[in-house]
């Protein structure tokens, strides 16, 4: 780190970030919180204070003018309200308010003038409260961002380093990062190691070694040491901003069941005018029909669902599992068949070493030297930019290798590459580019999904490097979680030949596989499903249509392409295929808490009817006992950020092998 002076030059174009801006004074924020009240909900604080004027005179004994005071407010507010329901109905939307407004016209025209005020602080203050909830469930969502870096340390050529705005930054430019930083765009690490957190992107609790090279995802914690980053991209096309977008658009969704709820409206509304009426032929007093109204207004039906379809969201986030609209938590409560791609998705995508075969005979035919052996094939690998290349340097570094310098190192477009290692003429590659320098060198045996690296080292065959893309390790554990969760088909999608996509199907414990698919194929095998919904699992860009067309389509987008993520509707920003259990729990969680609620707020709703219908419920206490109703029904809602008892357990016994899984428990 010696080779800049860190001479900042703060650019005054953008925000100040990184954590450094002043804090505001309590007093300001106090005052800002108020203004953004009075601006956002002002029928709320007129209420308010009607209803404090109102209660006022009626203490200093001006019961008329109390009357006329509440009669017109409550009376200028049902109108209002009235106006927006004629308006949906002119929509083609029913609207559930008219119980509201007949309740405070009820109230009204007996006297009630106290509960009509009651009840039109009920219907203002509605939208305040469930913006204060959806708050309180979209905590998790906010946490991303209000993460999104500001500024960047750009490290000038001659070593000195200014502060510019995050979206200044362009690819290939040079980036300092600061100890507990984060960073603004993806890059590659210029330093020998780093340590970064990132859970905000992963959802691993635990921090990850990052080595020269390696790409690192914007929205990364750095560690305890200052790093230097060469940016990949700008910050408006990074992983973070993607992100970041993902959640915007989901915490501004709304969820078809909401929907429902509001089709509950005829019914419930046929329902309290039917008891408020009966009430009122009974008793042959019209208070009683006011009195059923108040209690009925449908407040915590709306408010139910989208306040637990937020919390779900919030949850998934959580884990790493960003859902970019509510509907999809619905549909997934609902899901029948699951389908995988092969390569990224059952697998790990990317080759790794299965053994080395060194030539019977040879003088590397022994344990030490199928060591070196691999040593030359990955220090000649080091000049090959093929991804084959950089598994074979990847098996060396974990066996403790050092990797040598080479001289005159060439590669051969899509043959193999040679050079001189340690005074050894090596050449890696395909078994004809290696019989071109050492003459007959035989064809390997390989099983389904295996590939052969052969090596001549000095013009004579010195083995065969087998390398194979291995199924994830928590691949079968999911195929029998989401059986437990009531998925009756899983089958495997791939574009590769049958005979490996039927290895790595047997080997997750399925028996249904599709191989040597082109994408419309994918596409059309996904419309003939019968069981439905049908969820798509995939991470490549021939996987984006057949994640576009499926009722769910889930992508794999630790490292999965652009694409993909922007045809799913749900993206897992971790390399764990267990995340995709984890996303059907969180919706059947979700819809079951979205319905209780619901139904909770009608049956409350009902009951507090029934017993006004017996005249024994004042119109005030009855407006205020709504107000309860709303609170138990929000509560309800809330638990959806939680997973149940019964969730708890299936996590503990169907998918216990990853600290990162523990994060679906608390």
């Amino acid at each position: 780190m010696a080779g800049f002076q860190e001479d900042v030059r703060v650019d005054k174009r953008g925000p100040t970030g990184g954590g450094e801006h002043l804090a505001d004074t309590s007093e300001s924020h106090n005052r800002g919180t108020v203004a953004r009240v009075v601006r956002d909900y002002p029928l709320v604080i007129a209420s308010v204070l009607v209803l404090a004027v109102v209660l006022g005179l009626l203490l200093a004994g001006q019961n008329g003018l109390a009357q006329w005071i509440g009669s017109i407010w409550a009376g200028a507010v049902a109108l209002w309200v009235a106006w927006g329901m004629v308006r949906d109905l002119m929509a083609g939307h029913w609207g559930i308010d008219i119980l509201a407004v007949t309740a405070v016209t009820a109230t009204v025209a007996v006297g009630e003038y106290v509960a009509a005020l009651v009840v039109v602080l009920m219907l203002t203050g509605g939208e305040a409260l469930e913006d204060y909830a959806a708050g309180r469930a979209r905590r998790e969502l906010n946490a991303l961002l209000d993460r999104t870096p500001r500024t960047a340390r750009r490290v000038l050529d001659d070593g000195s380093v200014e502060e510019v705005p995050a979206e200044d930054v362009q690819p290939g430019e040079l980036l300092l990062l600061r100890p507990s930083e984060v960073l603004p765009v993806d890059g590659h690490l210029e330093d020998d190691e780093a340590e970064l957190d990132e859970s905000s992107i992963t959802g691993e609790s635990l921090p990850v070694t990052r080595q020269r090279g390696e790409n690192l995802l914007s929205g990364s914690v750095n560690g305890t040491r200052a790093i230097l980053v060469r940016a990949t991209s700008s910050a408006a096309d990074s992983q973070y901003a993607r992100i970041v977008e993902m959640v915007r658009a989901a915490s501004e969704s709304r969820a078809p069941v909401v929907r429902l709820a509001d089709r509950y409206a005829v019914p419930f509304t046929v329902l309290a005018l039917t008891i408020a009426g009966a009430a009122w032929w009974y008793w042959s007093d019209p208070v009683v029909f006011a009195e059923v109204l108040v209690v009925a207004t449908p407040c915590p039906l709306l408010i139910a669902a989208p306040v637990a379809f937020l919390g779900g969201m919030g949850r998934a986030a959580r884990t790493g599992v960003v859902v970019k609209d509510a509907g999809t938590l619905e549909r997934l409560a609902d899901v029948r068949t699951v389908a995988y791609d092969k390569t990224g998705t059952m697998t790990y995508g990317r080759p790794e070493l299965v053994a080395v075969h060194p030539a019977p005979g040879s003088q590397w035919d022994t344990t030490a030297g199928e060591l070196e052996l691999l040593q030359l094939t990955a220090s000649a690998e080091q000049y090959s930019s093929h991804v084959v290349a950089a598994s074979v340097q990847d098996a060396a570094r974990q066996r403790g290798l050092e990797l040598l310098p080479a001289e005159d190192a060439q590669e051969e477009a899509t043959n193999g590459v040679t050079a001189t290692v340690d005074g050894r003429a090596v050449v890696v590659g395909k078994r004809l580019f290696a019989a071109e320098h050492a003459g007959h060198v035989p064809e390997a045996h390989l099983e389904p999904g295996q590939l052969a690296v052969y090596v001549s080292i000095d013009r004579e065959f010195a083995g065969v490097v087998i390398m194979a893309d291995q199924l994830r390790e928590d691949a079968r554990d999911t195929v029998v979680a989401l059986g437990d969760l009531g998925v009756t088909d899983q089958l495997v999608l791939s574009g590769d030949a049958q005979t490996t996509v039927d290895h790595i199907a047997t080997a997750a414990g399925l028996d249904q596989a599709w191989g040597e698919l082109l994408p419309q194929d994918k596409v059309r095998l996904i419309r003939e499903l019968p069981h439905r919904s049908v969820i798509m699992v995939g991470d490549g860009v021939n996987d984006a249509p057949a994640l576009a067309v499926a009722d769910i389509g889930i992508a794999m987008g630790g490292r999965g392409s652009t694409a993909a993520s922007e045809s799913a509707d749900i993206v897992i920003l971790t390399e764990q295929l267990g995340r995709v259990a984890s996303a059907v729990r969180v919706g059947q969680r979700t819809m079951h808490v979205a319905l209780q609620s619901i139904w909770i707020g009608i049956a409350l709703s009902v009951g507090l009817m029934l017993v006004a219908a017996t005249g024994s419920i004042p119109a005030v206490v009855g407006a205020l006992s709504q107000e309860v109703v709303d609170l138990v029904v929000i509560l309800n809602a809330l638990r959806a950020i939680r997973p149940g008892r019964a969730e708890r357990a299936a996590l503990a016994s169907a998918l216990p092998s990853r600290p990162g899984e523990e994060r679906d428990d608390r």
